[in-house]
């Protein structure tokens, strides 16, 4: 894929030596590029849905936030005639609009009818499968300990189907920040899809202790695509001096990559939106190089890493792959091929 050609359809993934275009380099000097790694399903789908609303309606077609949190992403389809706003009291009346991949709350949908915009709604299913939970506990009268990281667009969205009955526990250190009032009361407790599995458990552990009643959710509200990333990197990160993790610094999974290769033994990690900012100084003494992405990173800035440590000697490409990735979301009614 070249960087003019599509976002989406990123399930695709080649072979190491493919993705980055060499497959011998200097002895002993090495890449592990995890997989999965890169888009997700309910990311591919947010970017077509931009994709075939431009084509569909032509530009401009307004997306309220950023369709999904990377920079590279959001600079292509700006290009394309995309206009990304913070909220729906910037779009002009009648205009086609979508709604992120993190989900909004009920009080920006009266917004968005308020102003009869045509809304295409990008949310991703993981994502409305929360906000339904967040729906039915609250009716049955529940209050939800919401785990996430405060100002997040994802928790925001998910907090607003109830606000009243909503708490959001942002850390271990959150959980003493609840108020003690809430021992009376109903309790559940659900999650942010893009955080740390073992910082969550964590979090899930302190809140038994302090709430002993409190209920667990029905199923693990973490999605799959992160929970595959992150044992894609514990499965190498012993093995790695240093750790490159593609992707931006406002992207919640790309950032617990980093957390979680750290604590699974990388000796370094970092976070970076493309290749120029490898920093020679994480090089230097460095034999092994771990490479993977978040879920809404596009491979071509993957490749771009790869190559770019190719010519720096670590032209010896291993992919370790720990899952397979078959999970694909339909598009938004509105933007579905007609049947024949």
């Amino acid at each position: 894929m070249s960087s003019e050609g599509q976002l989406s359809g990123e399930a695709s993934i080649p072979t190491a030596p493919t993705v980055a275009g060499v497959a011998t380099g200097e002895r002993g000097k090495k890449v592990l590029l995890a997989a999965p790694r890169g888009y997700c399903a309910g990311v591919d789908r947010a970017v077509e849905t931009v994709e075939r609303a431009l084509e569909k309606y032509g530009a401009p077609v307004y997306v309220r936030k950023q369709i999904v949190h990377n920079k590279y992403v959001v600079e292509t389809l700006s290009e394309r005639g995309a206009i990304f706003v913070e909220d729906t009291d910037e779009i002009p009346e009648g205009a086609h609009t979508v709604f992120s991949a993190h989900g909004v709350s009920p009080a920006v949908r009266d917004s968005a009818r308020g102003l009869s915009l045509k809304t295409l709604d990008a949310t991703c299913p993981l994502v409305t499968k929360v906000h339904n939970e967040v729906k039915r506990f609250a009716k049955a009268g529940y209050h939800i300990l919401l785990i996430g990281h405060e100002g997040h667009e994802e928790v925001e969205g998910t907090a607003g189907e109830a606000p009243e009955l909503t708490h959001l526990v942002d850390g271990v250190e959150g959980v003493d920040e609840l108020p003690g009032w809430l021992a009376d009361e109903k309790l559940i407790w659900l999650s942010q899809t893009t955080l740390s599995v073992d910082e969550t458990m964590k979090i899930r552990e302190a809140l038994h202790r302090r709430f002993p009643h409190l209920d667990d959710p029905p199923s693990d509200d973490i999605c799959y695509a992160t929970q595959n990333r992150q044992v894609a990197v514990k499965a190498i990160a012993e093995r790695c001096d240093l750790m490159l993790v593609v992707g931006s610094r406002n992207s919640s999974n790309s950032r617990r990559l980093v957390e979680v290769a750290l604590q699974a033994g990388a000796n370094d990690a970092h976070l970076i939106d493309y290749a120029h900012q490898i920093d020679e100084d994480w090089l230097d003494g460095v034999e092994s190089v771990g490479v993977t992405s978040g879920a809404s990173v596009p491979d071509i800035l993957v490749r771009d890493v790869v190559t770019t440590l190719a010519e720096r000697g670590f032209g010896d490409v291993e992919e370790v792959t720990t899952a397979s990735e078959k999970i694909t979301f339909s598009l938004p009614r509105e933007l579905r091929p007609a049947r024949t």
